[in-house]
């Protein structure tokens, strides 16, 4: 069982080979398969083309297989934009849930059946066949001289004729049963490979289920990796992500790289010009491509959402944060950029109640307090709700057994104090000015800061919980009290553990950020203080 504390080595071969494979395999047979039907009809259309001044009926065809080209050019454009208006909705027909006896080898290895020409023996020579035809001499022929010794002489042609023809037979015979023999042999290599793989690959899989439905981190992060890789998206669109997941807040922080703008085909319609045998192109109007653009990015957001809710067969995640990034080049620097384009963060029991076939997908996004890029196209970038890198970071393990020998600070702890001073300080050096208000009897501090920049600064009240339970809503009522009656812009509530779907259903549509331990390790080390949380056990 020592395999579970990481679900990284045949469970992640299925599922790239389960999923991935079978996607780009289909992918790759349709294009194969267009491939070839374009290819037979452009040597068809050539062929017309080069016996076009032969005669009027063949001018005629090969007008009309002109005129065929562009439609069917039209009609494949045609379902190509199907296909990227639908996104959404190809998910909504399909159970996104692993089954985990699919994931089983339940075939059974085939019995063993020699090859055609060896199943059957050759055919046995008989005695009788080599003497039938030799006749013994008659009273009669016996007075002719030499009758007897003739005879004789074939009786004896037949005796060696028929032993030849036996040891041959035995030989034969004998080769035949080594060759089966040494099929059988290789047979059985390979059925045993066969069982020895089918054993192994189904004790892995009984033991991923079982971690996975005991709560195994590991094994929740690899079935959620599973059901987005199985995820059959368009040509042209890859499905690529990474998978953060918060054990204790039952929160998923998904990071998906969105295709560029040149996903959507910028051509309107093809049409055959006859007076000058050419195809010509008319181009798609600029805002019906950022539409269109737009469409597909709120699409793959909300379907990526749907599905790992809708796979969540062991109740694992009740939070999911999706940031959706792009990879591109900045024009003004030429170096490598990943602009966020969509943010959200979303509970369960608000994002289920959803009618998905009917929604406005924008809207659906902005009602469920997303930040959404005004101009993707131009790769105009939003604030993370969540950074992944926060919410990666592990908490050392209470049984870990070198936390012994590491000199990080436990925040678990810190007295109130000396809490109170490290929220402050990070703060400050995160370029706020922060003045400690006031101490809390349960070992948080409520402090006022001030962010200096134009516009989007302003005040802001930050309230720390150095708690080992769960931060529930009732916390974040408290922050946004706290903020209206100092009239601040913004309210942040730094806790060492996590929170409940409740508080961020509450804090969603809200300027309101809620950081949890992972995240206030990440950004401790961020500015330069190396820290740790060990949430006791009492």
């Amino acid at each position: 069982m020592g395999r579970r504390s990481g679900f990284s080595g045949i469970i992640t071969a299925i599922a790239k080979d389960m999923a991935r494979s079978a996607r780009q395999a289909e992918v790759q047979r349709q294009r194969q398969a267009r491939e070839q039907e374009r290819r037979l009809k452009t040597m068809m259309r050539e062929k017309l083309r080069l016996e076009k001044e032969y005669s009027k009926e063949q001018k005629m065809r090969y007008l009309k297989a002109r005129e065929e080209e562009a439609n069917e050019l039209n009609l494949e454009l045609r379902e190509k934009n199907t296909t990227l208006g639908a996104i959404l909705e190809h998910t909504l027909k399909i159970d996104d849930a692993i089954k985990f006896d699919s994931l089983r080898i339940k075939e059974n290895f085939p019995e063993f059946v020699p090859p055609k020409e060896l199943i059957k023996p050759g055919k046995i020579p008989l005695k009788d066949d080599f003497f039938r035809s030799i006749k013994e001499p008659t009273s009669l022929s016996k007075i002719f001289p030499g009758s007897k010794k003739k005879y004789e002489v074939k009786i004896k042609d037949a005796e060696i004729r028929y032993n030849n023809a036996l040891n041959l037979y035995q030989k034969n015979e004998t080769e035949r049963l080594n060759k089966i023999e040494m099929q059988r042999e290789s047979y059985n290599i390979k059925k045993k490979e066969f069982e020895t793989k089918k054993l192994h690959r189904n004790t892995e899989v009984d033991e991923f289920e079982k971690a996975y439905f005991d709560g195994n981190q590991d094994a929740i992060k690899t079935y959620n990796t599973m059901v987005l890789e199985r995820s059959k998206y368009p040509e042209g669109l890859s499905n690529n992500f990474r998978l953060a997941y918060a054990e204790d807040s039952k929160e998923l922080v998904i990071e998906y790289q969105f295709p560029d703008i040149k996903v959507v085909p910028d051509i309107e319609e093809y049409k055959y010009i006859k007076a000058k045998d050419e195809i010509t192109t008319k181009s798609r109007k600029t805002a019906d491509i950022k539409h269109l653009y737009q469409e597909i990015l709120t699409a793959v957001t909300l379907r990526t959402i749907h599905e790992v809710f809708e796979a969540d067969q062991g109740k694992h995640v009740e939070v999911v944060v999706f940031n959706g990034y792009v990879e591109s080049v900045d024009p003004a620097t030429g170096k490598d950029i990943k602009p966020m384009l969509i943010s959200v963060r979303t509970t369960k029991s608000a994002f289920i109640e959803i009618d998905l076939k009917r929604v406005d997908k924008k809207i659906c996004l902005k009602n469920l307090g997303a930040q959404v890029s005004r101009s993707p196209e131009e790769l105009q970038a939003v604030k993370p709700i969540v950074e992944f890198d926060m919410v990666d970071k592990r908490f050392v393990d209470q049984q870990d057994v070198v936390s012994e020998l590491d000199i990080r600070p436990n925040l678990m702890e810190l007295n109130p104090f000396e809490f109170e001073n490290l929220v402050s300080n990070l703060f400050n050096k995160m370029g706020l000015e922060t003045k400690q208000t006031r101490s809390s009897k349960d070992g948080g501090v409520d402090a006022i800061a001030y962010d200096q920049r134009p516009i989007l600064g302003g005040k802001v009240v930050i309230q720390a919980k150095r708690y080992k339970n769960v931060v529930g809503v009732s916390a974040v009522r408290d922050l946004y009290g706290t903020m209206m009656n100092e009239g601040a812009n913004k309210g942040i509530l730094v806790a060492t553990s996590g929170y409940g779907p409740d508080a961020y259903d509450f804090s969603k549509d809200k300027p309101i950020e809620l950081i949890d331990g992972g995240g206030l390790l990440y950004l401790l080390e961020q500015h330069g203080i190396k820290a740790k949380i060990i949430i006791p056990n009492e």
